[in-house]
């Protein structure tokens, strides 16, 4: 697998503001974003977009102590991301709906069937979740279990979205 790409900052900017125009919203006014793409190789990135694009991939789910590791805020209904293809490249602007928290153990097999992959079914989201987990926390020096979810600032965070941008795509107009 290869790594993951440069973001294309400069286009991704173009396309938010590409955005905010449309929704005659001053930049000023505008609600944060964040760029970046899916997974951690190009070929997830593009897999896990198309599947956003082109599937019925609505939600996403990560390690709350990611966000720390990175210096990150954590997500929030309202935040906004534009996301960004194994080049690099910005596709699609998306709206996070909601946030929850959860231990590995308690993911709903329908919050695992909305994140669109594989069969849809929960066995299929936990041994790939576990095992993209393991890989990337190892990646950095960090070993992790499911049972860590258990403890407090250590669960997933279970993210709903919508795609607002571009209009092709999006899942409601006005978005």
């Amino acid at each position: 697998m290869s790594e993951l790409p440069e973001l294309n900052l400069e286009a991704a900017e173009k396309m938010w503001r590409a955005y905010l125009s449309a929704r005659s919203i001053a930049p000023e006014d505008a609600p944060g974003y964040v760029v970046e793409c899916y997974g951690d190789s190009a070929e997830l990135a593009e897999e896990l977009l198309h599947e956003v694009m082109y599937g019925t991939k609505r939600a996403t789910s990560s390690l709350a102590k990611e966000y720390r590791q990175h210096g990150e805020a954590e997500p929030k209904a309202g935040d906004h991301w534009v996301v960004c293809d194994g080049s690099g490249e910005p596709r699609i602007i998306q709206r996070v709906v909601s946030v929850q928290r959860s231990s590995f153990f308690d993911v709903p097999a329908e919050f695992a069937a909305a994140e669109g992959e594989g069969n849809l079914s929960l066995e299929y989201w936990r041994r790939v979740h576990r095992g993209y987990w393991t890989r990337t926390q190892a990646e950095i020096g960090c070993d992790w279990t499911p049972e860590q979810t258990t403890q407090p600032g250590e669960e997933l965070l279970l993210e709903r979205d919508e795609i607002c941008w571009p209009p092709e795509f999006a899942d409601a107009p006005g978005v």
